[in-house]
């Protein structure tokens, strides 16, 4: 995505609190990002959540963004004579069509540090930015019925309140887990004929083939929501030598695609890995596949010197692998609520 800093002006909000020095604009390209990560720093601090940022990162997500124009989609919150470049806060919102379903989900998310919340800022956000999703709406055909969407942790208190004032309804729930040792991780095999092999160059594209088809079951998926292989690639802490693939002859069959991240290790002074991305194709589920990769994904994280491990789930996984997380030694630690409602036609 080619950044332009063409567009600079200033939004107006309806129903924007009479806060002095307050005021709206878009997104003025590569100088937001910097902002953008003081602004998540400040409300994950407050939010309880464990997340650490880097502008560079955030740059790079934005290269990937679908189905959004951050010069169209984003509002920045500005207040004045307020650190951090005046800015206190942003949204974004975003669109996707689920496969199974054939529903169009028109997404608002945002930030806003705390001393800024409950005076009316993100309510008048909110609005907005249903209104933009409306327009963006008013372009696609109508083939399907059509929902606002919105999330937040359960630590995100001020998030749940407001989704739930504005007339959303809790759709699906997704649990953030922890494996709080590497020990006692038991040596489980695979079925005969299935086999791990390292992670070549040549078979990234055949890897993420099957990681799309593996998760179009899973729910909300839309496969122009799915992040592209470039976009695998500059995820914080990529590392193909931690993941563990199993093949069939030439077809992938399951993966974990673990990953470290040694900023927030060190910020959060810990030693955790990550089994995330975990995956098993379809002709080759409940023959225990997923079980033992996630068993030498652990193993592989110890030998990274790891302490733990985490990943997270969507609790109603059609597949049941909330049950076989906890039977894995993994433990909730936070819960997250998708919430939805419908858009006016």
């Amino acid at each position: 995505m080619a950044l332009n800093t063409d567009i600079q002006d200033l939004i107006q909000i309806e129903d924007a609190p009479a806060i002095p020095g307050l005021r709206f604009r878009h997104f003025r390209g590569d100088e937001d990002f910097p902002r953008m990560v003081g602004v998540i720093a400040g409300s994950s601090k407050a939010d309880n959540i464990e997340r650490v940022e880097t502008a560079d990162q955030v740059r790079a997500n934005y290269e990937h963004l679908t189905n959004c124009d951050p010069y169209k989609d984003m509002v920045f919150i500005e207040v004045e004579g307020q650190p951090n470049d005046g800015v206190i806060g942003y949204s974004r919102v975003m669109w996707w069509q689920e496969e199974a379903t054939k529903h169009r989900i028109y997404l608002s998310f945002g930030f806003l540090l705390p001393e800024w919340r409950r005076k009316g800022i993100g309510t008048a956000v909110l609005k907005h930015n249903q209104r933009r999703l409306v327009e963006i709406a008013s372009e696609h055909p109508h083939d399907g019925e059509r929902f606002f969407h919105t999330f937040a942790s359960d630590s995100e208190v001020e998030a749940n309140r407001a989704a739930l004032k504005d007339g959303y309804v809790a759709v699906s729930h997704g649990a953030e887990m922890v494996r709080p040792d590497l020990e006692n991780i038991p040596d489980t095999t695979l079925p005969d004929g299935i086999e791990v092999r390292p992670v070549r160059e040549e078979d990234m594209q055949a890897i993420f083939e099957a990681d799309i088809e593996a998760f179009r079951d899973h729910w909300g998926f839309s496969e122009s929501h799915v992040q592209s292989l470039d976009a695998w690639k500059i995820e914080p802490g990529y590392d193909p030598s931690l993941w563990r693939v199993a093949w069939q002859g030439d077809q992938v069959v399951g993966m974990v695609r673990s990953f470290i991240n040694p900023l927030e290790n060190e910020m959060y002074n810990r030693k955790r890995g990550y089994t995330e991305h975990i995956s098993v194709r379809r002709p080759w589920r409940r023959m225990g596949v997923a079980r033992t990769l996630i068993n030498l994904s652990l193993q592989a994280l110890e030998e990274r010197g790891m302490g733990e491990a985490a990943l997270g789930v969507h609790v109603e996984n059609p597949n049941g692998a909330f049950a076989l997380y906890e039977s894995c030694g993994f433990r909730v630690t936070r819960m997250n609520t998708e919430y939805r409602k419908p858009m006016p036609l």
